[in-house]
C-alpha cells in the first residue's frame, strides 16, 4: 500500500467501531468488510489527507482512488468516492472507464449513488464538444446494460443539475 492509502486505512481503523461495522453490514447486506467508521469520519479522513497532500494531482487522486477501491473494505471504497468528489473538477472523459469499473464492482446504492450524483453527473455536465458526445454515448450504453448498477448510475448521473 502507498503511504497515502496507509494513512487513509489507519485513520478509518482508528475511527471505526465494531457496533457500527455490524450495523452497516446488516443495513447494506454486503459481503464487504466494514471497520465501522462513520461517513463523517470518512469525509474527515479525506479532508485530512488533502491537508497532508496539498496540490494532489488528478493522476495521483485517481490512482489513490483505485488503490482504495481494490480493498474489500467498504469505508475505504467510500473514501475513494469522496476523493473523486473532491477532485471532480480535474477529472476528464477518460476517467469514465475507471469509474464504470467502480460502478460495476460496487453493487451498493451507498456507493453507486454518490458516484453517479457527485462524480459522473458533474463530470459529464462540464464536458463539451467531442468529449461530451463520447460521455453521453457511454451513459446511453450504460442505460441499456443488463447490469442494474450501471443502469442506475446512467439514470442518476444527469439528475444533479435538475
Amino acid at each position: 500500500m502507498t503511504e497515502d492509502a496507509e494513512f487513509v486505512a489507519a485513520a478509518l481503523e482508528r475511527e471505526g467501531a465494531s457496533y457500527r461495522a455490524e450495523a452497516e453490514r446488516e443495513r447494506l447486506r454486503s459481503d464487504l468488510e466494514f471497520v465501522g467508521a462513520s461517513v463523517g469520519a470518512v469525509r474527515g479522513t479525506v479532508r485530512d489527507l488533502g491537508r497532508r497532500r496539498p496540490g494532489m494531482t488528478r493522476d495521483e487522486a485517481v490512482t489513490l482512488a483505485s488503490e482504495l477501491w481494490r480493498s474489500r473494505v467498504y469505508e475505504r471504497r467510500l473514501a475513494a468516492v469522496v476523493l473523486l468528489q473532491e477532485h471532480v473538477d480535474t477529472l476528464d472523459n477518460g476517467d469514465l472507464t475507471r469509474i464504470e469499473g467502480f460502478v460495476r464492482d460496487a453493487r451498493l446504492s451507498a456507493l453507486v449513488d454518490p458516484l453517479a450524483l457527485d462524480v459522473i453527473g458533474p463530470l459529464v455536465e462540464r464536458l463539451t464538444g467531442t468529449a461530451r458526445a463520447r460521455a453521453d454515448q457511454a451513459l446511453d450504453r450504460w442505460a441499456g446494460e443488463q447490469d442494474v448498477w450501471l443502469r442506475r448510475a446512467a439514470l442518476l448521473a444527469p439528475t444533479r443539475p435538475l
